[in-house]
C-alpha cells in the first residue's frame, strides 16, 4: 500500500471529489462558520415574527390601512351621530304631547265668552221684574199722600166733626182710597160742596168733600189710587182742603183713622 500524502485530500465513496479543506481548516474555521449560522437563524425567525405580528395587527384593525388617529376620529364621529339621533328622538317624544295640552284649554277659554254676557242680564232682568210681577195690588191708599192733617175725627167747636181734614195746595189730586163704584158725584149734600161718594161693598163707603171739580161720574168703577177730583174749598170751608169720611152705611160715620190703619194706611190721627 502506498504511503498517504498528507497534502492530498481524503475521499470517501459518496463524497469523492468534494474538497474537505474546510474541515481541515482547524478549530478556527469551524467556529466562525457555526457562529454565523447562529446569527442568521434568529434573524430569520425575527423577520418571520414581525411579519406575523403585522398581519395580526392588520386583522385587528379590520384589514384597513388607515392610521390609528383616523380610526379614533371615525369612532368619535359615530358616537356624536348616535347622540344626535337620541337627542332628536327625545325632543320629538317631548314635543308630541304639547298639542294635547294646548288644545284642551282652548274650548274652556272660548266657551264662557258669549253666555256670561247674556245670562246675567237676563237674570238681572228677571230679578228686577220678579218683585213687580209678584207684588200684590194695593187694596187701600192715602187719598191725599203727603198732606198735613188739620183736623181729626171728633168734637170741634161744640159740634161733631165726622171726618179728617187733609190740606195741600189747591188743585192737588184727590185719589180713591180703595176700589169701588161711584154712587154720588157733584153738589149732592148741603155744606159739603162738590163731593164724591164711593161704595166699597159690604155697606162701607168713603166720602170726599170740598172739591173744586170731579173727574168721575155716578156708576163708574174706580181703582185704589185713581184720581177722582181735585182739592178745593167749595161748601162750608175756610180754605182748600179735603174732608174725608168713612161710612158704615150712608151717614153712619166712623173714625177714618183706625179704620184705614187696619187696612195698612196711616192718616196721621
Amino acid at each position: 500500500m502506498p504511503e498517504t500524502d498528507p497534502t492530498q485530500p481524503e475521499t470517501t465513496g459518496e463524497g469523492a471529489g468534494v474538497p474537505t479543506a474546510s474541515r481541515r481548516t482547524g478549530r478556527t474555521g469551524v467556529f466562525r462558520q457555526g457562529r454565523r449560522a447562529r446569527y442568521v437563524v434568529p434573524g430569520l425567525v425575527a423577520l418571520l415574527g414581525l411579519g406575523v405580528a403585522g398581519g395580526v395587527t392588520a386583522v385587528a384593525l379590520g384589514g384597513s390601512d388607515r392610521p390609528a388617529d383616523q380610526v379614533s376620529a371615525a369612532a368619535q364621529e359615530s358616537a356624536r351621530s348616535a347622540a344626535a339621533q337620541r337627542a332628536d328622538r327625545s325632543a320629538r317624544e317631548v314635543a308630541t304631547p304639547t298639542p294635547t295640552a294646548t288644545v284642551s284649554p282652548t274650548p274652556t277659554a272660548a266657551a264662557p265668552t258669549a253666555p256670561p254676557t247674556a245670562t246675567p242680564s237676563r237674570s238681572r232682568t228677571a230679578k228686577a221684574a220678579s218683585p213687580t210681577a209678584s207684588r200684590k195690588p194695593v187694596a187701600w191708599v192715602n187719598p191725599m199722600p203727603g198732606a198735613a192733617v188739620t183736623s181729626c175725627f171728633g168734637m170741634r167747636w161744640g159740634a161733631m166733626h165726622a171726618g179728617i181734614d187733609l190740606a195741600m195746595p189747591a188743585e192737588t189730586p184727590i185719589r180713591a182710597a180703595g176700589a169701588g163704584t161711584v154712587v154720588n158725584a157733584g153738589w149732592d149734600f148741603v155744606g159739603y160742596g162738590i163731593s164724591v161718594v164711593v161704595d166699597h161693598g159690604n155697606g162701607w163707603l168713603t166720602h170726599y168733600a170740598h172739591q173744586s171739580r170731579t173727574v168721575v161720574s155716578v156708576g163708574q168703577r174706580v181703582k185704589p189710587g185713581q184720581v177722582i177730583g181735585y182739592e178745593g174749598a167749595t161748601g162750608d170751608a175756610t180754605g182748600p182742603h179735603l174732608h174725608f169720611e168713612v161710612h158704615n152705611g150712608l151717614w153712619n160715620q166712623v173714625d177714618p183713622a183706625p179704620w184705614m190703619r187696619s187696612r195698612g194706611v196711616d192718616l196721621g190721627c
